[in-house]
């Protein structure tokens, strides 16, 4: 597909901030927290303390696959967060609580994210063939062709508007999740500072994905912008 080379850089800094958060959470994962409380119970201290009893801590298999699930009203924990006392286990775990807060709050960036996610599906999804097909008809059919690339553009930019709202949910929850932990005494001193770097880490993904998709999406524009010409 015409312009490809606009999504290198993004998919470079993607690599990057994989191997950065990686690195970051299995350099914290072998250190213990001085009152070696899991994840689990990191999670169950802060929403006791919040007053929130409504919603479950379930293990999850995997690594990095911790997420609140709102629908069902759940935090669920990786392998090495549920059970681990390691100061990266308590950063996450206390980052899906904050995800619990926000719910509670009606924190307004988190509901556009989940009002917006269906359509962010159909378009991560169907876009990108839409655009190709759009490709296609315009050497046969230039004005259906044009008609069927605006088509993808609309619905990739539901994607775009997906991961732009989900950098404001996802430093919130990071924000409120550091917070906790200092005011409950999860974590003592330096091992805070361990915690901001793990999450700080995990934030640089959301970032990459963002930029991904707006490449992407500047690449679709682009391409409509240049079959208009002829």
């Amino acid at each position: 597909m015409p312009y490809w080379w606009l999504v290198i850089p993004g998919m470079l800094l993607s690599m990057w901030a994989s191997f950065q958060v990686q690195g970051t959470f299995r350099k914290y994962a072998q250190v213990s927290s001085s009152l070696g409380m899991t994840g689990a119970e990191v999670a169950e201290a802060i929403l006791n303390r919040m007053g929130v009893h409504n919603v479950r801590i379930e293990h999850v298999a995997g690594e990095l696959t911790d997420h609140y699930d709102p629908g069902a009203k759940t935090v669920r924990l990786s392998d090495s967060v549920y059970g681990s006392n390691s100061l990266a286990a308590a950063a996450v775990a206390a980052h899906e609580c904050g995800h619990v807060l926000q719910d509670v709050q009606g924190y307004k960036f988190m509901n556009v994210r989940a009002a917006v996610f269906p359509v962010t599906q159909l378009g991560s999804n169907l876009a990108p063939w839409i655009m190709m097909a759009g490709v296609g008809l315009l050497f046969v059919a230039q004005q259906l062709g044009s008609i069927v690339l605006l088509i993808g553009i609309v619905l990739f930019a539901a994607v775009v508007l997906f991961h732009v709202v989900t950098l404001p949910v996802e430093f919130d929850a990071s924000s409120r999740a550091l917070k906790l932990i200092d005011e409950l005494g999860i974590l003592q001193g330096d091992e805070n500072r361990g915690a901001r770097k793990v999450l700080n880490a995990a934030a640089l993904t959301y970032v990459a994905a963002a930029l991904v998709a707006a490449l992407q999406l500047l690449q679709y524009v682009l391409i409509f912008m240049n079959s208009s010409r002829r």
